[in-house]
């Protein structure tokens, strides 16, 4: 008996109509982010009027000698005061089609071309903050300043940086960066500190952490702490994921310990759950995308040029800025060859950069970062 069998052409095929896009994550510096002066992530509108570049003033701190009964005029202190400028460049994305293809596409993919756009310009926007704080700061405009690609970072990239400007910025900041576990690892030239730093000591651990909380405390002009409470300082600190892996691998002893025993302890203790460690009054934030996002340089800068380096950067207020000259805004093809092609885009300006104060001295230094420099060996 001959068995009929369905030819390829009849074989049933059915087509789902959801598309399944890939995940994007979260901008994890977005809690930190916002238009209050308290922000660690300062969000500034004042281009959205019109303009390139915006001034931020900054004030540093009366630290005269007080005046007692002798005579005051003539005595009066200078405000020392500094204006920091932000450029702003553009940042666009768009999809295209056209009915033809429309009409052969199954699952209306083009219909999820608008979150597809958000989930970019997100993405976009934590990775430039990134991208700003790995950069050293500068008086300049940003290289590629209005060019087809754009340049919304301001500061000079670190892998377009010098030796020369590595070794400036580290020599302008250092009350406020810190290599390892010792302040005898710090060095005016940056490839020299770096070089110190081994993966048994140097690591990002409770105690270096410490470490890095008290020299934070300690610079001058002073790193304003992200909140007060109750006479407490607390910071912001953000890893990424090799630094993080360090830090809570050192404090699973201390969680164990000192964590409260609440009713629902599996739900809040981090040895259960993922997310931000809370140690010595600093918030610690993991952000992946800092490795993925390293400059070339830190792969083997550590101890004997093998070790990888990883920066922790610990925050206070105004610690960055970042500069809107328009808020992402969905955009849309005006040559539509009598409505046949289609396409729908996303635009913003704005420009991010670390926060700075130039002193009278002509140093650069940075206003509410504290940097620190770890070996952070990738997983085996």
């Amino acid at each position: 008996m001959a068995l009929t069998t369905t030819q390829t052409n009849n074989k049933l095929i059915e087509f789902t109509k959801q598309v399944n896009r890939e995940w994007v994550r979260d901008n994890l510096f977005a809690p930190y982010m916002g238009t209050d002066i308290t922000a660690i992530i300062r969000k500034r509108m004042e281009l959205t009027s019109g303009g390139e570049q915006m001034n931020i003033p900054l004030v540093a701190r009366l630290q005269a000698q007080a005046v007692g009964s002798g005579a005051l005029a003539g005595n009066e202190e200078s405000i020392d005061n500094y204006g920091m400028r932000v450029w702003i460049d553009w940042a666009r994305n768009a999809v295209k089609t056209n009915k033809a293809e429309k009409q052969k596409d199954s699952a209306a993919i083009f219909g999820v071309a608008r979150p597809l756009l958000s989930d970019w310009i997100k993405e976009l926007n934590r990775d430039e903050i990134i991208q700003a704080l790995y950069a050293l700061p500068t008086e300049s405009a940003p290289a590629g300043l209005g060019s087809a690609a754009g340049q919304r970072v301001n500061g000079i990239l670190f892998d377009a940086a010098t030796a020369a400007q590595r070794n400036t910025w580290v020599t302008d900041n250092g009350d406020r960066v810190v290599f390892g576990n010792a302040n005898s690892n710090y060095s005016t030239t940056f490839a020299t500190a770096t070089a110190t730093l081994d993966s048994t000591n140097d690591i990002a651990n409770a105690a270096n952490m410490r470490f890095l909380k008290r020299v934070a405390r300690a610079a001058n002009p002073k790193i304003r702490p992200f909140k007060i409470k109750d006479g407490r300082e607390y910071f912001v600190a953000f890893h990424g994921s090799r630094t993080f892996r360090d830090l809570k691998a050192s404090l699973d002893t201390i969680n164990i310990n000192a964590r409260s025993r609440e009713g629902d302890g599996l739900s809040k203790n981090p040895l259960f759950q993922d997310g931000d460690q809370l140690y010595d009054g600093v918030i610690h934030r993991e952000v992946p995308e800092i490795d993925t996002l390293a400059p070339v340089f830190y792969a083997t800068a550590g101890a004997s040029g093998t070790t990888a380096v990883r920066p922790v950067w610990l925050c206070g207020q105004s610690a960055v800025a970042m500069a809107y000259g328009q808020m992402a805004k969905p955009t849309q093809l005006d040559n539509t060859d009598y409505q046949f092609n289609q396409g729908v885009g996303i635009e913003s300006a704005y420009g991010v950069a670390k926060m700075f104060k130039k002193t009278s001295g002509g140093a650069i230094k940075e206003w509410g970062i504290c940097t620190g420099f770890y070996a952070a060996t990738p997983d085996a």
